[in-house]
């Protein structure tokens, strides 16, 4: 029998307002899992995104974990058979930390609508990809009483975290995780209006570095000058990373970095990248330059090269500094892996430069964290072109293929467990939905769009 997609489009459509209440529900819950921060709400969360699944219509609904972790909720509609494809939706229900709430416009937990977006912690980095997923596989159940193809979803608790416990969580569940495409809504458009499909994601690794003087705290004046400061060493020691342009300039962070082949130079070109519209959405100064290597593209810079950022600094706060000399400086690090790079190895050359390195004469010490692998998919696969196809009807206008700087740990674990799986990655945020920021939002237009996509992609795949 035919796919019957139209009806599927206008179930999608019409599920729109329990679509929006659904997302505000799961946006209101603080859902973050970094250490430190109430286990409660991720929890809470996870109990939501379950029930979510249930009323969708996905059978087997239950919560993994593995070691520990933060709790993943999986689900599936398998009526399709052994001889049909398997997709794989993917998404996370956790969220970055807030930041500081009184620089939000409205409350980060409360989602508020505003020109057409929906403001709140996790209203697009990813809420919005798990509730897209949901009343896609509802809208099939609705229309035509199951998907056409056999359909699993996994919504994962820790992604923000880097997916540390990622190894014993695929040991665990991995072999429930076997599909044919995998669909990961956690990317960003090429802007509003224009979805996009993209097939390079840098890796990303975290380090933490102490530097360390003495055993306490000493009078500034009493001991200033003899004792070195940590902190004047540890900026020392975290100047000497990058160039005078912020590029990452030691040799052995390059290792393994390939150029761009020539087909990724012609798309780099053929984007019509806007530099006045990018300081714009990232809020550049005005005289402040773009950083990195300046004989390279920008998009080049953000998609492809390895770039180092300082995430945190632990030291006196200047409204309780004292006139004291610490003990000790700390900071972590976070490092993007360009294509061609191993992250682990990455990440373990950093510890062995910063370990050899002794700013003002003090001790160094590095401990390795997170390593996500960089990732790159294949665009001429035939469900890549079925999401292609997906995206122009749900959004009605062709996509673009694009890289991103950022990374996604699952996905290269996740296709070494299972080589024969297509990883689709596209956007439910867009270049102004400032992820992790202060005043996150989403499109809701382009959200809805995002949703029928993924509905169109389960009939698409399942007609090839």
């Amino acid at each position: 029998m035919p796919v019957p997609t139209d009806s599927v489009i206008a179930a999608v459509d019409a599920g729109q307002d329990a679509a929006r209440r659904d997302l505000e529900a799961l946006c209101r819950i603080p859902s973050v899992a970094f250490p430190g921060y109430d286990p409660a709400p991720v929890a809470a969360s996870a109990d939501a995104v379950a029930a979510l699944l249930e009323r969708a219509g996905l059978h087997g609904v239950r919560q993994l974990a593995a070691d520990g972790s933060p709790p993943a909720v999986y689900g599936e509609r398998t009526d399709a058979g052994a001889g049909a494809p398997t997709v794989l939706l993917y998404a996370h229900h956790d969220v970055q930390p807030a930041g500081p709430e009184e620089e939000w416009t409205s409350p980060p937990f409360e989602p508020t609508e505003r020109d057409g977006r929906l403001y709140g912690r996790g209203c697009a980095d990813d809420k919005a990809g798990v509730v897209a997923h949901a009343s896609a596989v509802a809208a099939w159940v609705e229309a035509a009483g199951a998907p056409p193809v056999n359909v699993k979803v996994i919504i994962e608790g820790e992604e923000e975290l880097g997916s540390p416990h990622l190894d014993a969580f695929l040991a665990d569940h991995g072999d429930l995780l076997a599909a044919d495409a995998v669909v990961v809504a956690d990317l960003v458009n090429w802007r509003v209006g224009t979805p996009s499909l993209t097939y390079l994601l840098r890796g990303m690794v975290d380090v933490t570095v102490t530097v360390e003087s003495a055993g306490h705290a000493v009078h500034s004046g009493m001991y200033g000058g003899p004792v070195p400061d940590p902190l004047t060493a540890l900026a020392k020691l975290l100047a000497d990373l990058t160039d005078s342009h912020g590029a990452v300039t030691i040799p052995a962070l390059r290792e393994g970095l390939r150029p761009p082949r020539p087909l990724e130079a012609e798309r780099l070109a053929a984007l019509d990248f806007d530099e006045r519209r990018f300081r714009d959405e990232s809020g550049l100064l005005d005289g402040v330059p773009l950083g990195g290597d300046p004989h390279l593209p920008p998009l080049q810079r953000i998609w492809m090269e390895p770039s180092l950022t300082v995430l945190g600094i632990d030291a006196p706060t200047t409204a309780t500094a004292s006139n004291s000399i610490q003990p000790r400086a700390r900071a972590k690090l976070g490092l993007r892996v360009g294509p061609g790079q191993d992250a682990r190895a990455v990440r373990d050359a950093l510890v062995r430069h910063l370990e050899a390195q002794s700013p003002l004469g003090l001790r160094v010490s590095a401990t390795p964290g997170a390593a996500g692998e960089p990732y790159e998919a294949d665009v001429d696969h035939p469900a890549a072109r079925a999401m292609l196809d997906a995206l122009a009807e749900g959004y009605g206008t062709d996509p673009v293929l694009m890289g991103c700087g950022g990374s996604i740990p699952l996905l290269e674990p996740l296709q070494s467990r299972h080589p024969d799986a297509t990883m689709l990655l596209v956007g439910v945020e867009d270049p102004d939905s400032r992820a992790h920021g202060i005043d996150e939002s989403l499109h809701l237009a382009d959200w809805h769009a995002a949703r029928r996509s993924v509905a169109h992609l389960l009939g698409k795949i399942a007609g090839r």
